[in-house]
């Protein structure tokens, strides 16, 4: 009977975070209108997610056209004429390496930050505070965050994006004997802009799902500075999942009904 208990255990606190993630998001959307008022705040949230997050995503984007690079290669060998590396390098960038490793290192770094950030005013009384105050959290604390993580997704996945595409050129010319001509060439054959706005769709929907599960697990921690770790691994953890999930039914709905 224990791991039935488990399993049940398990799927009732799934099925309450949802509940409590879909009224947050409710309440988010409905601070909208206040956005000209927090736009300062909006500003700072966004310089923190963006400017915070670059060598991260400098890093993986480097590494992940370099990969996607070596690899294409040898999977090309007697079987794909050369002159599509550049096509399959960008393609594969724009689509999904891009947007979803961008929303996997940024929203291990600012999940846990902004979850830590509310969790510790939470235990602290500080939201009890702003409450007394007649000061919405929710306007006040998460809707810049949300809106910021909105803007800055598409933004960095646009840079990195590009850095993938540059890391995949530099390989393939440097190191795998491709010439200039056949790699830039590969890149602009098939070219096709609703790649890369499909790309981008993808960005700004883990943008919200980053920023809806830090501010989630930060509003509901409790127990002190354990409560706040633990509040912190789970937004992590449940950004992820989010964006993965998210990038199959995007990857559906976009490239089988809205660009088919």
């Amino acid at each position: 009977m224990a791991p039935i208990r488990y399993i049940g255990r398990v799927f009732f606190l799934i099925l309450a975070d949802t509940g409590r993630g879909a009224r947050l998001f409710v309440s988010i959307l409905q601070a909208l209108p206040g956005v000209p008022r927090r736009r300062h705040e909006i500003l700072r949230q966004m310089f923190v997610i963006g400017n915070g997050s670059l060598p991260l995503v400098l890093v993986t984007s480097v590494f992940t056209g370099a990969v996607a690079t070596v690899q294409a290669k040898y999977q090309f060998r007697d079987y794909v004429p050369i002159r599509f590396l550049g096509t399959v390098v960008a393609k594969s960038v724009v689509i999904e390496l891009g947007p979803v490793l961008t929303a996997l290192v940024v929203g291990a770094r600012v999940g846990a930050s902004i979850a830590a950030e509310l969790g510790t005013m939470k235990v602290t009384e500080q939201l009890d505070a702003l409450k007394m105050m007649a000061i919405d959290p929710v306007k006040y604390l998460a809707m810049p965050r949300f809106v910021a993580a909105l803007i800055m997704l598409p933004m960095l996945t646009i840079f990195s994006d590009g850095i993938a595409i540059f890391g995949g050129y530099s390989i393939a010319v440097y190191t795998l004997d491709v010439s200039h001509k056949v790699f830039t060439d590969g890149l602009r054959f098939l070219f096709d802009a609703r790649d890369i706005w499909g790309g981008l769709i993808k960005a700004f929907v883990f943008g919200a799902c980053i920023a809806l599960s830090g501010c989630l697990y930060g509003f509901n921690a409790r127990g002190g500075a354990a409560g706040v770790g633990e509040a912190a691994m789970r937004a992590v953890v449940t950004a992820a999942l989010l964006v993965l999930i998210t990038d199959y039914i995007l990857a559906a709905v976009i490239f089988q009904v809205l660009f088919a």
